[in-house]
């Protein structure tokens, strides 16, 4: 899946299948995951947040599915 970087603290790069929608977040520690069944307006507003961290932690990494891949 193709990532694009973001300014974050805590994340390198964001990627997103609106097709699965699966969601792919990049740490700068260099772990890799995987969100599962995410909306793409999800997306869209993780993308447009002003920390993509706390947007993660808040609204996506406690209600999908997830599993890490790298």
């Amino acid at each position: 899946m193709l990532r694009d970087p973001v300014s974050s603290s805590n994340i390198a790069s964001i990627g997103y299948d609106p097709g699965s929608e699966t969601l792919e977040i990049e740490f700068t520690n260099g772990s890799i995951y995987q969100y599962f069944n995410v909306p793409a307006g999800l997306h869209e507003q993780l993308m447009a947040a002003p920390s993509k961290g706390q947007f993660l932690n808040t609204y996506i990494r406690n209600a999908y599915p997830y599993s890490r891949v790298g």
